[in-house]
């Protein structure tokens, strides 16, 4: 896989891979830039969360017609010192449906540990947690 990243001036970057989708990134005023783009670490936790939450949906296929919603809260901490790379991140699923939470569990821990090529490409401790109409599962055992 290539993708192409072009500087667009000051702290900006579009980036264009082999899907033909532009990302457009620049850098917060804090480090020089105008805001006028996602930054890279903010396209980090969105892949994280698009890669685990592709794998889910397709793991669980045949049981989407019950699913209504599916929204993924991806929170990272990061070193104090540079680099300031992730070294923890959570991803808390809220999903509404008629879907059994050991079911959905099922599906993130096969993402987690067979499909998801972001997150097995990130240095960071990654975490799921659960809620499932409202209500907070644990993975089960």
């Amino acid at each position: 896989m290539q993708v192409q990243t072009v500087w667009k001036g000051k702290r900006a970057f579009d980036s264009t891979g082999p899907s033909g989708y532009r990302v457009q990134m620049d850098a917060t005023a804090a480090y020089g830039g105008d805001s006028k783009g996602t930054t890279p670490m903010e396209l980090v936790l969105s892949a994280l969360a698009g890669c685990i939450g592709i794998d889910v949906t397709m793991i669980l296929d045949a049981f989407l017609d019950k699913v209504k919603s599916i929204e993924i809260e991806t929170t990272g901490a990061r070193k104090e010192t540079q680099p300031t790379g992730f070294t923890a991140i959570e991803l808390l699923f809220r999903v509404e449906g008629d879907i059994p939470d050991y079911r959905f569990w099922k599906a993130i821990e096969l993402g987690k540990q067979k499909y998801c090529a972001v997150s097995d490409s990130l240095k960071a401790d990654i975490t799921y947690r659960l809620i499932l109409n409202g209500t907070e599962y644990v993975k089960p055992e």
